[in-house]
């Protein structure tokens, strides 16, 4: 029996070992690499590496463009994320509801973008806005309206990038909202129906009190998500004009491939920085599930 046991044991570990080889070459490898080169004066293509200690991660701290691309990131998000929360729970409970026809349809008309390359989008929605010769601005112009730069004006740039980010995933988090409202007990709207309770009562006493532990969660997930748009980003804007749209994430790709001379150094100390961000959002995240957990026990 312990025989078997070991066996299998054994098997599985030969079937993980092709994942887990890659995970460490691609994944853990880099990770712990970047700590490294975050140390070292190097421009990846020497053989030498002159160690220099914290000396990238103070330049990075006294570069005014760091600390930009920290702002636009913020500012990225808050653009994003309430527009997503907020719209694809509106979306989500329409779509929930049994009696809309096509409901089907229109739930994969939403999720669409969803499975379409991001790059590509950011490629193609160049040619579309265009300020000469993109179709926007043609409809613009039977209204009046000529020229309008959405890609390369500074005020117009973060904001254009930001709905087209929202369109692009906005199916992602329409099923994290679908997913929740299918927790809710129907017998809950049918018992307050009875009542003679209407659709807005429906919707605050029952529908957000439900919603609420998924809220942080969904909310949680979704600015994570939102630090991760490079390749929306790049295609777009290549983080003009004059670095209104560069995110900490062009930044680092700036440093590493974009300069003249590179400077993986620099590079690898801002992309620890942004890690370590990302990982304090991620305990957040954390936070939140094992909150949203407490409270449902609790409710029940």
């Amino acid at each position: 029996m312990r025989s078997r046991s070991l066996q299998r044991t054994t098997w599985i570990w030969v079937f993980l070992l092709p994942t887990v080889v890659l995970y460490g070459l691609y994944t853990l490898y880099p990770i712990v690499a970047s700590y490294w080169y975050s140390l070292v004066e190097w421009n990846g293509f020497d053989s030498g590496q002159k160690f220099v200690g914290l000396s990238n991660y103070r330049a990075v701290f006294t570069d005014p463009l760091f600390w930009n691309s920290f702002k636009v990131t913020l500012i990225f998000m808050l653009l994003v994320v309430p527009a997503r929360v907020l719209l694809t729970l509106l979306v989500a409970i329409i779509l929930n509801s049994p009696k809309l026809p096509l409901i089907g349809v229109l739930r994969s008309a939403f999720f669409i973008p969803v499975v379409t390359t991001t790059a590509i989008i950011g490629v193609v929605m160049r040619f579309v806005l265009d300020p000469g010769t993109g179709p926007v601005n043609s409809i613009l112009t039977k209204f009046g309206v000529t020229g309008v730069d959405f890609l390369g004006d500074q005020h117009l740039a973060l904001p254009t990038a930001a709905v087209l980010y929202i369109w692009k995933f906005f199916g992602v988090t329409m099923i994290y909202w679908l997913a929740a409202l299918q927790t809710i007990p129907h017998d809950l709207y049918e018992a307050a129906r009875i009542d003679g309770a209407g659709t807005w009562q429906l919707f605050r006493y029952i529908t957000l009190p439900m919603l609420k532990p998924f809220l942080v969660i969904i909310t949680v997930l979704t600015v994570e998500e939102t630090f991760h748009n490079f390749d929306l980003m790049y295609t777009l804007t290549g983080g003009g004009p004059y670095f209104h749209t560069e995110i900490i994430e062009i930044y680092i790709y700036r440093w590493a491939f974009g300069a003249s001379i590179p400077q993986l150094g620099q590079a690898s100390a801002a992309a620890v920085i942004f890690g370590l961000l990302v990982a304090v959002v991620g305990a957040v995240q954390l936070w939140a599930v094992y909150a949203s957990r407490r409270a449902k026990g609790t409710r029940r």
